[in-house]
């Protein structure tokens, strides 16, 4: 039977079964292009290196068979950056020298092919079902070949709260969502679980919530609105239920 669970003050899980998996989601490596275009400079690499450094130790500590990356390496969403010609294959070295890599790409990984190494699996970016979950970056709807599952555990959503009175305010979190499996698979009943998994890029945090028309994920918005929801810190702590998750998504 799959275990599955979260490592401690870390945005990562681990899925354990016939083999043990690393996921994690939304690296964004190449993402310093866009506050260079702001005049915002941050040294050449060392958010790479940064990233390379932290899911290193994941893996030396946890010494997973596979580490999955659900989307989003790359942060660039059409084109191929100058940083990202350079890092993206330097993250992937240096981790696939560690352990087997599995990249189900996202939105932002357009083109990303021809910066994965031969030795790193490339696979569909609808997904890849491990028993009855499906992993999955998030921006898309799952297959109704996928209607079986109980349990989806996606990214994309880089979850933050938002509360400007909290110390809390602008902190990276982990979203548990219990919903009605109809409402993604019509002809199924029952629920479904979702796990959002937070952004590994630790710079993605924000103090003001960016306002949208309506969720960035089409999944989110056919569950909403949902039956049930836990809102946990990477510390473990649990900090609100599904009547804050509107600070959250």
């Amino acid at each position: 039977m799959l275990q599955i669970r979260i490592l401690p003050t870390k945005p990562a899980l681990i899925m354990e079964g016939t083999k043990k998996n690393l996921v994690i989601t939304d690296l964004h490596i190449g993402f310093e292009d866009s506050m260079t275009s702001n005049e915002i400079f941050v040294g050449k690499n060392s958010t790479v290196d940064e990233i390379i450094q932290e899911l290193s130790g994941m893996i030396e500590s946890e010494k997973p068979d596979s580490v999955i990356l659900l989307g989003d390496i790359k942060s660039s969403i059409k084109s191929i950056s100058r940083n990202e010609w350079d890092e993206v294959p330097k993250f992937f070295k240096e981790i696939r020298e560690k352990c087997d890599v599995i990249l189900i790409p996202g939105n932002h990984d357009a083109n990303i092919q021809r910066l994965v190494p031969e030795n790193v699996s490339l696979i569909s970016s609808i997904g890849m079902i491990e028993d009855n979950v499906l992993l999955t970056h998030g921006h898309t709807m799952p297959s109704e070949n996928f209607s079986h599952i109980d349990r989806i555990i996606m990214g994309h959503i880089h979850p933050v709260f938002f509360q400007e009175d909290s110390i809390l305010n602008g902190q990276r979190v982990w979203i548990s969502i219990k919903a009605a499996k109809e409402k993604i698979f019509p002809d199924k009943t029952g629920d479904i679980e979702v796990t959002i998994i937070p952004s590994f890029n630790r710079y993605f945090y924000a103090t003001h919530r960016k306002q949208y028309k309506r969720s960035i994920s089409p999944i989110i918005d056919k569950i909403k609105p949902v039956l049930s929801a836990r809102i946990v810190t990477l510390d473990g702590v649990i900090i609100g239920n599904e009547s804050i998750i509107e600070q959250v998504i």
